[in-house]
């Protein structure tokens, strides 16, 4: 099937039946999905999507695909530099959002919005997610939406066909647990490393214990991100659960990189070597 007949098979079926498909496959398959991170518009607008479908090439089962924000709170030093890349080069939140629904077409994969509460909240739960699904995307991904506040964004999200991820951190009880399970996530992200996003060299301890927790609670879907920069990590990431993000090594490589060749070339690699590492 070509990229353009798997896209236009996608646009049949809602996000978060897109999203529920990606990890039925993988568990058929064996594998644990990698979603690579990458903010839009980067390293201009014009060049973002090709980068993508790079990644996807490379072996990306899907993307987060980051919305700049100028105060992005859950990220660190890196991928912040990369929001204000692309803000300075013109990445807009509307620009943003047609670069996602640019990428669901080209590469005919998942993409999940990353985004914050700010730009949510300002245009309206109802109208932001009407949004998103006109874009293309799958699903979305709020980094600084407490779950105890996510309710109405769920629901707008439902409305509107799109999966909500929700998060669980390393010192989440099993009531927290249970309480998250409850919402039905299109998948349940799970912060690897306590602290902001950036590229770690060591595990927590705490992560295997996590992971067993929720799965004694459900069979949501169980996605890594948080410090998964090697495909050494991304391999043990594999093991553990159902998916993993990666995000700031591969943001990095862009900011480092000294054209968009450079930086598609770059990326393919990173992305090739960690999917054939968590697949072996």
């Amino acid at each position: 099937m070509s990229d353009h007949e798997r896209a236009a098979a996608a646009r049949m079926r809602s996000g978060a039946e897109r999203i529920a498909d990606l990890f039925s496959v993988a568990r058929e398959e064996g594998r644990a999905v990698f979603l690579p991170f990458l903010t839009a518009g980067l390293p201009n607008p014009a060049s973002s999507t090709r980068l993508f479908a790079a990644m996807a090439e490379a072996g990306a089962d899907g993307f987060e695909v980051g919305i700049p924000y100028s105060d992005p709170l859950m990220d660190g030093p890196v991928i912040c530099r990369g929001s204000e890349q692309a803000i300075s080069e013109g990445a807009t939140l509307d620009r943003s959002l047609s670069i996602l629904g640019e990428v669901a077409e080209t590469t005919g994969l998942p993409s999940l919005a990353m985004t914050y509460a700010n730009p949510v909240f300002r245009r309206g739960a109802d109208r932001f997610c009407d949004r998103l699904a006109e874009a293309g995307a799958a699903g979305l991904i709020v980094a600084d939406l407490p779950f105890d506040e996510a309710g109405p964004l769920g629901d707008a999200a439902r409305r509107h066909g799109l999966g909500l991820v929700l998060f669980l951190a390393l010192t989440s009880g099993y009531n927290r647990i249970r309480a998250v399970a409850e919402a039905e996530p299109s998948f349940i992200y799970a912060v690897a490393n306590l602290g902001v996003t950036g590229e770690r060299s060591e595990w927590s301890s705490r992560v295997e214990r996590l992971v067993e927790g929720i799965r004694e609670v459900t069979d949501i879907p169980v996605v890594l991100g948080v410090g998964i920069s090697t495909p050494e990590q991304a391999a043990i990431a594999a093991g553990l659960a159902d998916g993993f993000i990666v995000g700031t090594a591969l943001v990095r490589r862009v900011l480092e990189s000294s054209d968009e060749e450079d930086a598609a070339r770059s990326l393919a690699g990173l992305v090739g070597e960690m999917a054939f590492a968590a697949r072996r």
